[in-house]
């Protein structure tokens, strides 16, 4: 018979193996690969917080080019990146700068610098009056545009067959989260952590810790690790994984329409630790509903009752927006 200590030592064991899963079994498997795929991305996303995702359609070489271009645009002078900030402020498109965003209650800056690709709709579109145009360093990098407007695709193409495979377990329509995806006010990131400087406040680290805002992120495996996840036992707990994956976590609004059956996943990118101050980049996508989506608890998940009132995709975020420090 196992003592209390052995039994949690082996739980804590099998809660710190974040699960692989292949995208692939789901999109071209047989029903019985698709429902396994099901259960284990309902399980994982649930329990563990974090899966890695493999055989997807987000090419190696796009992944590289991508890479290739960050470190391109990052090595431009400070003043040429600054003109590339947005007007009208609020960092959702074009360049934000070092030192500009904090987590949620954290007195001091995250140390990074980064760059927001959404979408873009014409202008008579129902929600154009929400997402502002993309900026684009088209005079220096030319090539920036079109590889970024293609990575945004093909992540959100993956994004969209994750979602769909949660619908089964959670007792909605098949199309039910693409939806409110489709024309989603998602965000490409691509991000820059530059060597931490010499006179750092010693309590700044790359991403405090955090929970995401929106519905599911999809992270392309990043250059330099430094990725930690915090367990449901409240330890951290490094998350490696090969390039070409996908790293794939829950945000604050897919926990608050699930009424926390699904949690928002805390994370934080920490300083370097083994003696290498390199730079590391990263490229998570933020996958958004529309606007006017209403974020109101699934009848599968309310349980004693929603704990969360209605709030609309828009509100939510731009509540988040404030609490982070990119609007005012």
């Amino acid at each position: 018979m196992q003592t209390q200590d052995a039994a949690k030592k082996e739980t804590q064991s099998t809660l710190r193996k974040v699960p692989t899963l292949s995208l692939g079994s789901y999109t071209k498997g047989s029903e019985a690969d698709k429902v396994k795929f099901i259960e284990q991305l309902f399980t994982g996303i649930k329990d563990y917080g974090f899966i890695v995702l493999k055989d997807h359609d987000v090419d190696q070489d796009l992944l590289k080019q991508s890479y290739q271009i960050l470190e391109k645009f990052y090595a431009l002078p400070d003043a040429k990146k600054r003109s590339y900030i947005s007007e009208k402020g609020g960092g959702q498109r074009g360049y934000t700068a070092f030192g500009t965003e904090h987590a949620k209650g954290a007195e001091v800056k995250d140390l990074k610098e980064f760059w927001h690709v959404g979408r873009e709709v014409p202008d008579d579109h129902q929600f154009s009056k929400y997402y502002p145009k993309n900026i684009w360093p088209d005079d220096t990098i030319p090539e920036f545009r079109p590889v970024f407007e293609k990575l945004f695709s093909k992540l959100e193409e993956a994004g969209i067959q994750m979602m769909e495979a949660l619908t089964y377990p959670l007792e909605v329509e098949k199309t039910y989260f693409k939806n409110m995806v489709q024309e989603g006010n998602s965000i490409l990131r691509l991000l820059h952590y530059p060597p931490i400087p010499e006179g750092t406040d010693p309590r700044c680290i790359r991403a405090a810790a955090h929970e995401d805002i929106n519905f599911i992120t999809i992270l392309p495996a990043a250059t330099q690790s430094g990725l930690q996840l915090k367990d449901r036992d409240g330890t951290w707990l490094d998350i490696e994984s090969d390039f070409g994956t996908l790293i794939v976590d829950a945000g604050d609004m897919l926990a608050r329409l699930t009424n926390e059956v699904i949690p928002s996943t805390t994370h934080r990118v920490i300083n370097p630790q083994d003696g290498t101050n390199q730079s590391r980049y990263s490229m998570p996508f933020f996958m958004h509903p529309h606007p006017e989506s209403l974020l109101s608890c699934l009848p599968s998940c309310r349980g004693a009752g929603a704990k969360y009132p209605d709030i609309t995709g828009h509100e939510f975020l731009m509540q988040r927006l404030r609490e982070i420090g990119l609007i005012k």
